[in-house]
């Protein structure tokens, strides 16, 4: 009998984190993010099976918690001439998405990149207006099975997403 719940209880600690939200984030180490006061939406894409999340209500949502952690950080959205670009893509179950992006100074070249997406996957880019070049990427995978769910945490889940940004040169 201890044994059994010995075994249970080892079990129980072992499944948890196997379970657990995922969050990640890369950015590039030149990028001065002081320099950066302005932003606005240009893209969100929601790609999810699901009618919870498949909604104009959870396109809002998203954008008001980036919108909110964007300001908390110290900067304004504006509708010209910002010095970022947020895009953000939501869901897509078990799908590959292809995305292009314009490289270099002056735009003329591509970057292409390829992403595996998961329903509650949610990613964030910022982009430089400048130099037209990703900056900062997060990604924040939630494993929560229920649609539902996963709708009302995404103001936390995007919170726990920005806790480290702007990020701070190693």
């Amino acid at each position: 009998m201890r044994v059994a719940a010995v075994a249970a209880l080892t079990l129980l600690f072992v499944s948890v984190p196997l379970r657990a939200d995922q969050k990640d984030t890369d950015f590039d180490p030149q990028t001065n993010f002081l320099k950066y006061k302005t932003f606005t939406f240009r893209q969100g894409q929601i790609e999810a099976k699901s009618p919870e999340l498949n909604s104009p209500l959870v396109r809002k949502k998203i954008e008001d918690s980036i919108r909110s952690q964007l300001m908390a950080k110290g900067m304004t959205e504006v509708q010209n001439r910002p010095d970022v670009v947020v895009n953000f893509r939501f869901g897509a179950a078990d799908r590959r998405q292809v995305e292009s992006f314009p490289a270099g100074r002056w735009g003329r070249r591509r970057r292409i990149e390829t992403f595996r997406f998961t329903e509650g996957t949610l990613v964030v880019n910022l982009m430089d207006t400048d130099g037209r070049d990703l900056v900062w990427r997060g990604i924040y995978r939630d494993d929560e099975s229920n649609p539902g769910k996963i709708s009302n945490k995404l103001p936390d889940d995007i919170k726990k997403l920005f806790s480290d940004f702007p990020p701070k040169k190693k």
